[in-house]
């Protein structure tokens, strides 16, 4: 008998399809905030997006903050926080992606806890493998809407993660009310960012979605919207590519992402493909997108032998029926013009042996399918990916 929870997150609205500028300001006096700081990143800080939101809100815009970087560094968090105290901010507001997202997030961390210092920040870290320190009081109440400009899927999430550049390793944090109290969805929001981004959180948003039907632990609310995701993305990435300003092939890949989140990793965990991916990113600084452009296959090759039938069903919503899960993706990834080898992105197969004793024994990894007993195990997976 199939039991388990479905924890939901403290989001209140998923708003798609309506221009930012007109979305944003209804919401926030929805919400009644008076001081809302808006943060970014300094390649959107001149943007048409930023500028016609910014003028949107008037008044109530009282700061903005552009210093995040990829990766969401620790330093930026703890910045952004300072700002918006400084500011007396009542309400944070994103525009951009995951990093700018996952940074906005862990700064309501800093903000309800009277956090300071990259140090006092990492303390609220969930370690992994146990369940988060944060436990939510009444006093967290600062919230954030998000505007997002990829397909990162981080503004329907509850959890963040954050850079320690210094170690270079990811820290998360999960919270109930991390997760946007207002996603809004403009695909006219992503006309500005470079397809090879587009495409490549898409790929991520397809990581998740295969991960999550590839599951060790699959849940019919997660299977039935990880296929329709799939499909979504399998059709609307390629029509996106080849048709930059079809607005509509844009938003059906941002309610496929939406989709691919649904339900949360509480109830279906990732797997390797996302696990080495963090390795990846925070060991290596390879962007998230393209991690899962070169994780994803490999990982359905590792674990084909335990999972061939459900694996089945991704060559197919792929439009490659009766192809290896694993070619099947290769070949869609090699389709939308992305690298599929870590040779494509200059990491050499020498260097394999040291990402793969970054793994921990904990994190996505350890819920893979096909168990992972340790590094070696690591090491065959990235030399499927070499």
């Amino acid at each position: 008998m199939l039991t388990g929870t479905v924890q939901w997150t403290a989001q209140e609205r998923v708003i798609h399809g309506k221009p930012a500028a007109e979305a944003v300001p209804a919401e926030i006096e929805r919400i009644g905030a008076k001081r809302v700081l808006l943060l970014t990143t300094r390649s959107l800080t001149g943007s048409r997006l930023v500028q016609e939101v910014t003028a949107a809100l008037g008044d109530r815009c009282v700061g903005q903050f552009s210093a995040i970087h990829a990766h969401s560094p620790r330093e930026a968090v703890i910045a952004g926080a300072a700002l918006a105290r400084e500011l007396e901010a009542d309400h944070l507001l994103t525009v951009g992606g995951g990093s700018v997202t996952d940074a906005t997030k862990t700064m309501l961390v800093a903000l309800w806890r009277g956090v300071t210092d990259v140090n006092a920040l990492s303390a609220l870290a969930s370690k992994r493998g146990a369940p988060s320190p944060l436990v939510p009081l009444d006093s967290d109440r600062m919230r954030m809407t998000s505007v997002p400009t990829t397909l990162s899927a981080a503004e329907f999430t509850a959890s963040a993660g954050v850079t320690d550049v210094q170690r270079k390793v990811k820290l998360a944090f999960s919270h109930p009310r991390m997760a946007p109290n207002a996603a809004i969805i403009d695909p006219a929001a992503t006309l500005e960012t470079p397809m090879e981004l587009m495409l490549s959180t898409g790929m991520r948003a397809m990581d998740h979605a295969v991960e999550h039907w590839c599951s060790i632990r699959p849940h019919p609310l997660t299977d039935g919207l990880s296929l329709q995701a799939m499909e979504m993305l399998a059709v609307n990435l390629p029509a996106m590519k080849a048709r930059p300003d079809d607005l509509e092939a844009r938003l059906n890949c941002q309610l496929a992402s939406w989709l691919t989140q649904v339900g949360g990793t509480h109830l279906t965990p990732n797997g390797a493909s996302h696990g080495i991916g963090y390795i990846l990113g925070g060991y290596a600084g390879i962007p998230h997108g393209i991690t899962s452009c070169i994780t994803l296959a490999a990982t359905l090759e590792w674990n084909e032998n335990v999972n061939a039938e459900r694996q089945r069903a991704v060559a197919s919503r792929l439009g490659r029926p009766g192809m290896r899960a694993c070619d099947a993706m290769r070949d869609f990834v090699k389709s939308l013009g992305l690298p599929t080898r870590l040779s494509d992105i200059g990491i050499g197969a020498e260097r394999i042996p040291e990402l793969a004793r970054q793994y921990d024994g904990t994190g996505p990894i350890s819920t893979n399918p096909r168990p992972v007993r340790g590094s070696d195990d690591v090491e065959e997976i990235l030399k499927l990916a070499a």
